[in-house]
């Protein structure tokens, strides 16, 4: 084989007999039984024949003593009880954080049935209170009404008695002093009118007031109920977390 590069087939007979024999198969022995060939081209061919004719050894069976496997139990257990010493104590904060949130869900609950109820107060008092000033106005109006008509009446009735009796001009200045007199209380009766409508006045600020006071109420209703989701979606996410 002077002067040609080795094959795979020389190399597996070299590899062959040197298994046959006892040896170990490497390079270096293959090349000597060869007595040529480079380790490179010896090395290419080797690997080829080692993987389709040489089985790997099965490896040892793992199998721990005893008293290594009751020293790793008692180890796992001491182990389990110190990893879950910081859940457990977490659980424990969870679980008073939940029942402080619970107690914050109560008492908002009961500040808002305190505001539901006294909301629900003022509303009937403002009702009663708008009502009653609106019955008060109307009865002013209509006394207004009824004062005007029997001083209309008045003056006719008397302008028709004094033209009965006589046409004279001493009669006619009475009855022009009369009417004078007429038309003194027709403006005292337009001011007690003008106080009437200024007392409606005061009762619609009071109105617009009783109002204000139940937006208000509305307000920190709304804001409780608010304060309360947000308390629950907490208590949800702890529960969640738990």
């Amino acid at each position: 084989m002077a002067g040609q590069e080795v094959t795979f087939d020389d190399v597996a007979r070299a590899a062959e007999s040197l298994q046959e024999d006892g040896e170990a198969v490497t390079i270096e022995a293959v090349q000597d039984f060869l007595g040529e060939g480079s380790p490179n081209a010896i090395f290419k061919h080797l690997a080829a024949w080692r993987a389709a004719n040489v089985k790997p050894k099965a490896p040892p069976t793992a199998e721990l003593p005893q008293e290594l496997l009751a020293g790793l139990a008692d180890w796992a257990l001491k182990f389990a009880e110190q990893a879950g010493a910081g859940d457990r104590e977490a659980l424990e904060r969870n679980e008073a954080d939940i029942e402080a949130l619970r107690s914050a869900g109560e008492a908002l609950e009961g500040e808002r049935d305190a505001l539901r109820e006294e909301m629900a107060s003022a509303t009937a008092a403002s009702e009663e209170a708008i009502a009653e000033r609106d019955e008060t106005i109307e009865r002013l109006n209509a006394e207004l009404k009824n004062a005007r008509q029997v001083a209309m009446d008045a003056l006719v009735s008397k302008a028709k008695d004094q033209l009965a009796i006589d046409g004279k001009e001493q009669q006619l200045t009475q009855l022009r002093q009369e009417l004078e007199r007429k038309v003194a209380d027709m403006a005292a009766e337009s001011d007690a009118r003008l106080r009437a409508e200024m007392e409606l006045v005061g009762a619609t600020t009071a109105r617009d007031s009783l109002a204000s006071e139940l937006d208000d109420l509305r307000a920190k209703l709304d804001k409780s109920t608010a304060e309360r989701s947000k308390l629950r979606a907490e208590l949800t996410e702890l529960k969640s977390k738990k």
